[in-house]
């Protein structure tokens, strides 16, 4: 248990820094934001067509309202706690190359799922938007990548969980 608390600290401490780099931002945080606002806006469109995005922004055409999606509200930061908990676990690579791939899509589906519903709740309610977006979809997406990681160990092959 130390051994894997060390390196999840470690990796975890690794990734954070690397997406903090400036280099790291410019070419990837910040193109992977601007797909995630691109994304939204089309699952939008699927019933509302006065949505447009802009970089990383969503626009209501209809009233003017705009979100940002900045650093905290791409889902980057809870991919990085599952793919630290993953690379540190003893397992299989398969197993960990698998969980951080279908762990990434969960994250992310339910990530679009709080863009959306944030874009519309800051319309209706400043309010609600406030209290959804900075203290129950902050800790929803952090539970869905623990739910992620503790699914995934009902996977790993036994002789990797039990101790011998």
């Amino acid at each position: 248990m130390l051994r894997f608390m060390l390196l999840f600290a470690a990796i975890f401490i690794a990734l954070f820094v690397a997406e903090l780099m400036q280099p790291v931002d410019r070419h990837v945080i910040e193109p992977f934001t601007a797909a995630i606002a691109k994304i939204s806006v089309w699952l939008v469109g699927l019933f509302d067509s006065q949505v447009i995005a802009f970089g990383k922004e969503l626009h209501s055409t209809r009233n003017g309202f705009a979100i940002s999606i900045e650093r905290g509200c791409n889902g980057v930061e809870a991919v990085i706690i599952l793919v630290s908990a993953m690379l540190a676990f003893p397992a299989p690579w398969k197993h960990r190359l698998a969980g951080i791939g279908i762990g990434f899509v969960a994250i992310q589906l339910l990530n679009l799922v709080r863009i959306i519903s944030l874009f519309y709740l800051g319309q209706w309610s400043p309010v609600l938007f406030k209290w959804f977006h900075l203290y129950l979809w902050q800790a929803l997406i952090v539970l869905d990548a623990l739910v992620v990681f503790l699914v995934w160990l009902r996977y790993v092959p036994r002789e990797y969980i039990e101790p011998a």
